[in-house]
């Protein structure tokens, strides 16, 4: 994630905004160009100065305050934006207590959304692709038929609505150990299982895959079931992110899926504020850091973890001045470091090539591949 400025006034902006609180101006996110842009017209049809005056609408989401991306003005065309056109089931926003917890979901998924295009992946919705689509599923477990598990199933990720509760979603960190336990953590985690399908099973990769993680093809219901049974084994730290990522070789990726995408995602945001670190008592370097690159558009996992390291150190640190837990409560051992450098490869090949999925007029275009 990055900061964002006010095309039209020069005033501080961040992702979310909706208007610029110096000139008034509504704003709106345009994906294909990662830009936040200051808007004419309205109330339904905008022209963005700082793209050739073209003319753009919102999301239709943004009509309850879920959404503030712009898709470009097409009669007759979707009326849903690049992330919110993967929703297959949301809940009855008629509920203000539910429409407010999905509020907080999009806000979360847009940031997943976000660090996906950033990276040039493959994003077919369901339409495009019925069988191996992106879609996402916000249930409320009060009123589900059956109980609700955030999990992920052959390209649909579901996720209980009660874990946009602060309360519920801590109770439930409490309740399983974790020491880690967030919206954002959870789409990440379960984008980890829908990029296993796409990008390893059956794939050049599958054999590294192995070799690092281990034989997926082990009974993964009992390994779940084993692990909360047992918990992990002893040592587990020397080559896991998180007790979790013992349980099975899929675990295992989507956590460190997950985990490569903080790492990124955050340390575009400290070099976005132009975060370099160089602490006086520091005499080996060791928690130095200059970050002043791009790492969305780098596979080289060394230098990522070289500048993390430091990184982490300085969030953690500050976190315990002001009294809360530590920001990265994990330790990123040379194993550990070995999945994620598999990961950043995986992706940085992946983003490079045109994904297509067939469609009635010939193929149609998932991806935009990194230049």
């Amino acid at each position: 994630m990055k900061l964002f400025r006010c095309d039209h006034c020069g005033h501080l902006l961040y992702f979310e905004n909706t208007r610029c609180e110096r000139c008034g101006r509504a704003l709106g996110y345009g994906p294909l160009t990662n830009n936040l842009f200051s808007l004419d017209g309205g109330p339904s049809i905008w022209t963005a100065p700082a793209a050739a005056n073209r003319s753009f609408v919102y999301c239709a989401n943004a009509a309850h305050g879920a959404c503030n991306w712009l898709l470009l003005h097409a009669p007759g065309g979707d009326p849903y934006c690049l992330a919110c056109r993967h929703n297959g089931m949301i809940p009855d926003i008629r509920n203000p207590v539910d429409l407010g917890r999905w509020q907080v979901i999009e806000r979360a998924k847009k940031r997943l959304i976000y660090s996906l295009l950033r990276l040039h992946l493959p994003l077919a919705t369901r339409n495009e692709d019925p069988v191996h689509g992106l879609s996402f599923q916000f249930l409320n477990e009060e009123i589900a038929p059956a109980p609700v598990l955030t999990g992920h199933d052959s390209g649909v990720i579901t996720l209980a609505l009660k874990e946009a509760d602060d309360a519920a979603r801590e109770y439930r960190r409490t309740q399983f150990n974790e020491p880690y336990r967030t919206l954002l953590g959870h789409f990440r985690h379960e984008i980890g299982h829908y990029y296993w399908d796409l990008l390893v099973g059956g794939r050049p990769a599958h054999e590294e895959f192995r070799a690092l993680f281990g034989d997926e093809s082990a009974d993964y219901a009992g390994a779940l079931q084993a692990h909360y049974v047992d918990g992990a084994p002893a040592g587990w730290q020397q080559a896991y992110i998180s007790a979790y990522a013992t349980s099975h070789p899929w675990e295992d990726f989507a956590e460190t899926f997950a985990h490569y995408l903080h790492l990124v995602d955050t340390t575009e945001m400290a070099a976005s504020f132009g975060v370099n670190l160089r602490p006086a008592v520091d005499r080996t370097g060791e928690l130095t850091a200059r970050l002043d690159y791009d790492p969305y558009g780098s596979a080289d996992i060394d230098e990522l973890i070289e500048n993390w390291i430091p990184l982490a150190s300085l969030m953690n640190n500050l976190n315990r001045a002001v009294g809360q837990h530590d920001a990265y409560p994990f330790v990123l051992t040379p194993e550990v470091i070995a999945k994620l450098g598999f990961i950043a490869r995986l992706v940085r090949e992946a983003g490079a090539v045109q994904w297509t999925v067939p469609g009635p007029a010939g193929p149609i275009p998932i991806n935009a591949p990194a230049a």
